[in-house]
């Protein structure tokens, strides 16, 4: 009887191998996640992201460098041509004041000739006219070109013919045709002259 009960309570017991055996086969999970997640590993598709967006920041960059010297060349250009506006602003005005200046001159040359009382009174009112007239202008910064017994500058002087000169260095002016005006440091018009040359040079020439 009591050998019955032994073999009833030896057949009902759990058997711990088996749970063991049960337990070690079991997926581990937890261990599996780690191995997947590890730290410091970096996938391909991360790298390249990475460099793209590296990449699209320099470009950016470049793109805001150029944009900015652009900039710069343009400010620079429009704070140029403003100075130069402002600087000969009164250009055109000049110029259409230049024939006035020559019928005033051709007035006085004219009235030199004769010798009565009016003609002298028209010369001095049309002298101190053009002397007033003409610091008015320079006022502006018009000032008439040196011509007279100065060497001739194709720059300032404008040659229409030569005149045989003896007493005169080759290539002084001796006539002024019409006078010449520089704006500021600028040209407005040339003056015409004559140019001296010495009579031994056509000689030679034709020598």
């Amino acid at each position: 009887m009591a050998e019955r009960k032994k073999r009833h309570a030896d057949t009902h017991a759990p058997e711990e191998h088996d749970t063991e055996s049960v337990c070690d086969n079991a997926p581990d999970e937890e261990s599996g996640n780690r191995a997947d997640d590890t730290p410091g590993q970096v996938t391909d598709e991360g790298h390249d992201g990475t460099e793209k967006i590296s990449a699209e920041l320099k470009e950016a960059n470049d793109k805001y460098l150029r944009l900015y010297a652009e900039m710069e060349n343009y400010k620079k250009k429009v704070r140029k041509d403003k100075e130069e506006f402002f600087a000969y602003c009164n250009e055109d005005l000049l110029y259409e004041l230049l024939p006035v200046l020559d019928t005033l001159e051709m007035a006085i040359m004219h009235s030199s000739k004769g010798s009565d009382e009016a003609q002298g009174s028209l010369k001095q009112g049309v002298e101190n006219t053009l002397r007033e007239f003409l610091r008015t202008l320079e006022k502006f910064g018009l000032k008439p070109i040196a011509a007279i017994g100065q060497p001739f500058d194709p720059a300032y002087h404008h040659a229409m013919s030569h005149v045989d000169r003896p007493d005169v260095e080759t290539g002084s002016v001796v006539e002024e045709m019409r006078k010449g005006y520089v704006y500021k440091e600028k040209v407005l018009r040339p003056s015409m002259v004559a140019v001296s040359k010495k009579p031994q040079e056509d000689n030679q020439q034709e020598i």
